[in-house]
């Protein structure tokens, strides 16, 4: 692609580097921006630049947040026995979307992956095992993993893990199909599946 000026050539490189945006989507939304006023263009760089700097996570679930704790761990009339463990702070997003589920959650960063080389420690299970540890009103854990041979491979260490404590482990019931992805099922699919969860079945037992 060859471009008229440098600056665009650098501007549509650096957007295109976003997942999901090729360099000719790019474009068009660098064009774009030119086309509008100033204001615009700053005000967008400003929210970018505030949430790199500003943005926090909760020290008790890892989501994302504006405070050290975040305002569904702060929440009142969420139901702080119930943790919902998910890989990532979309999947949170997704399940909070469903308005089915009333409880808090652990976001692990991830899940255990030999082929891209994530075990166990660099995710934050040792935080969400220390967090029933320390939390004695924690009385269900829901694994709220995508089916997959990753997310299914996560949830078998997470379980062998909590075995020992008097803890109900559950898993989202599997109405979503194998190798799906949390964040790219429906509401109503979604929503299902968490209030007709099961009890996870650890086959090593």
């Amino acid at each position: 692609m060859n471009f008229p000026s440098k600056l665009l050539e650098e501007a549509v490189l650096e957007v295109s580097k976003l997942p999901g945006i090729g360099k000719k989507t790019a474009l068009r939304l660098v064009l774009h921006l030119l086309k509008k006023e100033n204001k615009d263009s700053e005000s967008l760089a400003h929210a970018l630049l505030n949430v790199r700097a500003n943005i926090k996570y909760c020290e008790k679930c890892h989501t994302i947040s504006d405070h050290l704790i975040c305002d569904i761990c702060n929440s009142k009339s969420r139901d702080q026995r119930i943790v919902c463990v998910v890989e990532d702070i979309k999947d949170v997003l997704a399940i909070e979307n469903t308005n089915q589920y009333f409880g808090v959650y652990h976001v692990l960063g991830g899940v255990i992956s030999p082929m891209e080389r994530i075990g166990p420690d660099q995710l934050t299970i040792n935080s969400l095992i220390e967090r029933i540890l320390t939390d004695t009103e924690i009385k269900e854990v829901i694994l709220g993993l995508s089916p997959t041979m990753e997310g299914d491979t996560t949830a078998f260490f997470i379980t062998k893990k909590l075995k020992s404590y008097p803890i109900k482990i559950s898993t989202i019931a599997r109405g979503i199909p194998f190798g799906g992805e949390l964040e790219y099922m429906d509401e109503v699919t979604l929503g299902r599946s968490i209030a007709t969860r099961t009890l996870f079945e650890n086959k090593e037992d």
